[in-house]
């Protein structure tokens, strides 16, 4: 659509041009031209986008995107506050933070960036410094710590139908009229009782959990369910790292940690790369440091920085 058009190639014959005289060349973002000449918007996160096509149409270096905070840090500096800078960190990571709650840079852009092999470097617009470097994962160095960084969301709800038949085709029949709505499914867990039922636990954005929970509510007596039960005050945390996939103990100290702290876990999702869970909304800052100090992710030379 006009609003949300896709990148299928650009021109940088004229911007080569330019930069070969010498002179800077300024470009707008977030839009681009059909090809009946109509002027289009790129949607959310197209003018990121556009610096990072820009950047791999001419086989720059580097696309360095400026913007309000100095870079990727381990987690949000507003909630943990020894949140270290990173130097360096992949494009596998960077997408698995982005998609995870880290507003940084838009998924999007991550994609792109990763898809055509951009190094990308955030930086920012009011401090001098050298920002954060995203790259392959071969690029990085090998003492790169096993997590990269530790994200979280509290926009979240949780919706169980539970005391379906456990029969071929039931997570399809609960999940599909919910997607088929336009709402976006997150964690899905589905636990088999030794009676033939099923429970059926899946995450939504908070802002659609009312308008999902009245989709199950009209179908729960087709799908022969015991209940539908809705709980908002969820929040979701996550640690990601690409020293996951070699590094055993990831799990076990991620949940100690939290036990540590009298915090129950009442979802866990993973992949090769990340382990999410699910918890009571209150307790979410406090998963956070928890997780943070446990990884050793704070920054050595904060109090030193505090002082001065």
């Amino acid at each position: 659509t006009h609003t949300k058009a896709r990148i299928r190639e650009i021109d940088g014959t004229r911007i080569s041009a330019q930069l070969q005289q010498g002179n800077v060349v300024v470009v707008a973002g977030f839009q681009g031209v059909d090809e009946h000449g109509n002027i289009t918007t790129l949607g959310r996160g197209g003018s990121d986008t556009t610096a990072v096509a820009l950047a791999a149409a001419l086989n720059a270096d580097e696309c360095q995107i400026y913007t309000d905070v100095k870079g990727v840090y381990t987690t949000d500096p507003r909630v943990v506050e020894d949140a270290k800078l990173l130097d360096s960190i992949t494009f596998e990571e960077m997408l698995e933070l982005a998609s995870l709650g880290a507003k940084v840079l838009q998924i999007r852009a991550v994609e792109f960036a990763g898809k055509y092999k951009v190094p990308l470097r955030v930086l920012s617009s009011f401090e001098e410094g050298e920002g954060t470097l995203i790259s392959l994962e071969g690029e990085s160095k090998m003492e790169d710590p096993t997590i990269a960084g530790i994200a979280f969301q509290r926009d979240e709800a949780k919706l169980t139908v539970a005391g379906v038949p456990d029969i071929p085709g039931i997570a399809y029949q609960v999940i599909g009229p919910v997607s088929a709505a336009g709402i976006e499914v997150d964690v899905i867990v589905q636990n088999a009782a030794a009676d033939g039922n099923n429970d059926i636990t899946f995450t939504v954005k908070r802002s659609d959990s009312e308008r999902a929970k009245k989709i199950l509510d009209d179908l729960s007596p087709s799908l022969k369910a015991e209940s539908v039960s809705l709980d908002k005050k969820i929040g979701k945390v996550s640690v990601v790292g690409v020293g996951m996939k070699s590094h055993a103990g990831i799990a076990s100290k991620m949940f100690k940690a939290l036990a540590d702290e009298n915090i129950n876990i009442q979802i866990i999702t993973t992949s090769e790369i990340k382990i999410s869970i699910v918890i009571d909304e209150k307790y979410l800052e406090l998963a956070v440091r928890a997780l943070h100090s446990a990884f050793d992710l704070g920054d050595p030379d904060y109090e030193r920085k505090s002082i001065s």
